[in-house]
């Protein structure tokens, strides 16, 4: 994301200043004259201390003229600033107190004048407090946050700070815009939380308010005691010894999360339905996520929050795992595979027991891809049995006791994993039959041989050992759109219309769900019609009462 943050602040001798600037530099794309791997990039060093430069030079200049004082420095003229790399991406992430390339101080100027003012700010938040927007397309767009810091000797006993993101892409930022301000607020909190403890200190031991009542009657005293005082530096209002080396971590990350939480994608037609339904997912957990914490009260975390930029994935835990459908069935066999995917593929709650919880998170991961995303509702490891309502894969360690009722259930399948004391070494733990035993068992009585024909077409390409296993994953994604269309032609026939039972087996016929495996076909479009996204639904919805509305138009 080509965006940067900026901490900025009014300053009651100097106006609004710049205080702390992070910035991503993304790496240089190669060029066919450059050297070999692993050489440096010349020019990159001296690149890396052009911000060091800008602000040694800002900072000198303002000096010389009187315009700088304590509230408006955060770093020291020799400062380096700070750094830190995205080792997934490249992306070097730079501090300084003003932005690296000349090009962006007056951008950032602009937008700390503007976020500070009283203009911009008193006609949008009340209390001249809060998140606000503004910008254009030549000088960039801004989201602003304002927020006061308790000062014992400030005018008012408080100063003003804004925390700015300026980026060029507007519709970026607006969309952005839950995300940027549940984080800023944590940071803003723990700013003003870490300043009220210094405030009350400082009160404690010589209560201001007390001194300027008294200096009413000495009109020469008051003014003489804030001329020392008038500016005070941030460090100094928090106490935080590391103050800036914390905001350079909170900004890098969110700058680093910004650019991965939105990413643009080149898609051929209409979104497909798993990326609806992720795209809903995604935000019915963000709109949670801002519930809780207001409904928390905005308890402040630690300034530290996000101090770890490095998010990159944990590493998987050794030991045997599936690989792929066909792996599954070479281990399961082609039989006892068929059993368990066809209760997956109709709906019927699926157990997994054993105690390797990432032996279960590999099947389960494999499995899932023969349903759509919708459908899909997991519990990867519990230490207890959990309802097929809730999950229809499930997970569990191996004293748990599955219900009579479940077990007794046609639709229910259980998987128990058994280790085999062979005494294999560990050389051979990829081997997944020399060391587990797999017993499935289901009280289902109906024949699974027959259909669905979406399973009988999927096991016809992974018993062709000429078919590598990616071209069977295309496959049976081409599959799963086939009969996702089906299940849509089937939901608006059926579920919007309103049709009758007559009707809609010639729309099943038409469809080429009718046949040898027909009621599993019809079990499958059914199961699946549970998964469509809340987007595509609500969208006939409002296409039918559209449709109903017109004629009385």
């Amino acid at each position: 994301m080509n965006a940067l943050v900026a901490l900025c602040h009014f300053c009651e001798l100097h106006g609004p200043r710049t205080l702390f600037c992070t910035e991503a530099l993304h790496p240089p794309s190669p060029s066919p004259s450059s050297s070999q791997a692993g050489a440096a990039i010349p020019g990159d060093r001296d690149a890396d201390r052009d911000g060091e430069g800008l602000t040694m030079r800002a900072n000198s200049s303002a000096t010389q003229r009187g315009e700088m004082c304590e509230g408006c420095r955060s770093l020291p003229a020799h400062h380096p600033g700070f750094m830190s790399i995205d080792d997934e991406t490249g992306i070097r992430f730079l501090s300084h107190q003003h932005p690296r390339q000349p090009q962006l101080f007056s951008v950032v100027r602009q937008a700390c004048v503007r976020s500070l003012s009283c203009e911009v700010t008193g006609d949008v938040c009340p209390g001249r407090e809060g998140p606000i927007f503004f910008g254009d397309e030549q000088h960039g767009f801004v989201f602003s946050h304002t927020f006061f810091i308790k000062d014992s000797l400030a005018r008012g006993f408080q100063r003003w700070y804004s925390i700015v993101m300026v980026a060029m892409d507007r519709i970026y930022l607006i969309n952005s815009w839950p995300f940027l301000l549940r984080h800023l607020r944590l940071t803003i909190q723990s700013l003003q939380s870490t300043a009220l403890k210094v405030f009350d200190s400082e009160q404690g031991v010589c209560p201001q308010r007390a001194v300027r009542m008294n200096s009413v009657f000495s009109p020469a005293v008051f003014p003489h005691q804030r001329s020392g005082n008038a500016a005070r530096s941030l460090t100094s209002l928090t106490q935080h010894p590391n103050l800036w080396a914390s905001l350079h971590s909170s900004f890098s990350w969110l700058l680093k999360a910004c650019g991965s939480r939105l990413t643009e994608k080149l898609l051929e037609g209409a979104p497909t339905e798993d990326t609806l339904v992720l795209i809903e997912r995604q935000t019915d957990q963000e709109e949670e996520m801002s519930c809780w914490e207001g409904a928390e009260g905005g308890i402040s975390k630690p300034l530290t929050h996000q101090s770890d930029l490095e998010l990159g994935h944990h590493d998987e835990e050794p030991g045997p795992r599936f690989r792929s459908l066909r792996h599954l069935r070479q281990v399961l066999g082609a039989a006892d595979f068929r059993q368990v995917a066809w209760h997956v593929l109709m709906g019927n709650q699926l157990i997994w027991r054993s105690a390797d919880p990432g032996l279960i998170q590999s099947a389960f991961t494999v499995l899932k891809s023969l349903l759509p995303v919708g459908c899909v509702r997991s519990v990867p490891y519990s230490a207890r049995y959990e309802e097929a309502y809730k999950c229809n894969f499930l997970g569990l360690s191996p004293d748990v006791a599955v219900p009579p009722h479940v077990s007794s259930s046609e639709f229910s399948v259980l998987v128990d994993v058994s280790s085999e004391p062979s005494g294999q070494s560990a050389s051979s733990e990829d081997n997944i039959c020399s060391l587990y035993q797999f017993s499935i068992s289901s009280a289902n009585t109906q024949p699974t041989d027959r259909g669905p024909t979406l399973l009988n077409k999927l096991e016809v390409a992974l018993s062709n050992e000429n078919l590598s296993v990616d071209v069977v994953s295309h496959c049976l994604l081409c599959l799963k759109e086939e009969w996702m269309n089906k299940v849509k032609v089937l939901f608006k026939f059926s579920k919007v219309d309103g049709r009758g039972r007559d009707d809609t087996q010639k729309v099943l016929a038409l469809l080429g769900a009718t046949g040898p495996g027909e009621e599993d076909n019809v079990r499958l479009l059914k199961f699946w019609m549970t998964g469509l996204s809340k987007t595509y639904k609500s969208h006939l919805m409002s296409a039918l009462r559209g449709g109903e509305r017109s004629p009385s138009q």
